[in-house]
């Protein structure tokens, strides 16, 4: 809910999800937008920007009838949320458990296929090494999954030692995508975000190339922030 106390007193969204709602994108941008675009105006049926799905709620536009999901939440109440929103969804399943403890015990799936999205709360500073320590695990018993691994850029220095840590992992097939809207600051700050994909589809990359440079004119609020796509491990 967007007009919550919460999301004005950050009014982060503003700077976001408001610039992109009603954007005049060129084409081929646009349609890499639109499904994700889609997913948030499904909550906004009556118009204009009123509410802003998590990640579950995307994940869950974007699937198909053969697809299912298991979105896993450590607190309570969080998860108590969830599973009053998929109520009914035969399709969706909602666990109460430690993400990181989820990779070991939900892996491999029975599907071949799918994709494995890591959005730790980075409240700890361990949470890069947790990062990395559980990549490595999780690959190993399902090394052909998709991880889409999100971090914020705050702390350059941890940035660099997160992406170093990622080669060394031996984990092979690694894309790292960053995204600045604003150059570093003296003070810690989310300059901007990134995610380490592994084992992207084969037309991620090229796609990216034509959204990132759309969505970082869009956004930037000061130079010389950048965007950035580079293989980690081939």
């Amino acid at each position: 809910d967007l007009s919550s106390t919460e999301a004005q007193k950050t009014g982060e969204w503003q700077g976001g999800i408001s610039r992109l709602f009603d954007a005049a994108l060129d084409a081929p941008a646009a349609s890499l937008l639109a499904p994700y675009l889609e997913a948030v105006r499904s909550l906004n049926s009556e118009g204009g920007l009123k509410k802003y799905p998590g990640s579950p709620l995307i994940a869950r536009h974007l699937m198909r009838k053969q697809d299912r999901l298991s979105a896993i939440e450590l607190h309570r109440q969080d998860a108590a949320k969830l599973r009053a929103l998929f109520a009914g969804d035969f399709q969706t399943r909602v666990i109460e458990l430690d993400g990181w403890l989820a990779l070991r015990a939900h892996l491999p799936p029975k599907e071949k296929r799918g994709l494995v999205l890591v959005d730790p709360p980075f409240e700890e500073e361990c949470e890069f090494d947790r990062l990395v320590d559980g990549l490595r695990k999780a690959h190993k018993r399902w090394p052909g999954g998709i991880y889409a691994l999100w971090y914020p850029v705050k702390d350059r220095k941890a940035v660099i030692a997160f992406r170093k840590a990622l080669v060394q992992s031996g984990v092979p097939k690694l894309l790292d995508i960053g995204f600045e809207i604003r150059p570093p600051s003296a003070e810690p700050s989310l300059d901007g975000s990134g995610m380490v994909v592994v084992n992207p589809p084969f037309t991620l990359e090229r796609e990216l190339r034509t959204l990132l440079p759309a969505l970082h004119k869009l956004l930037v609020v000061g130079k010389p922030a950048h965007w950035t796509l580079e293989w980690l491990a081939a």
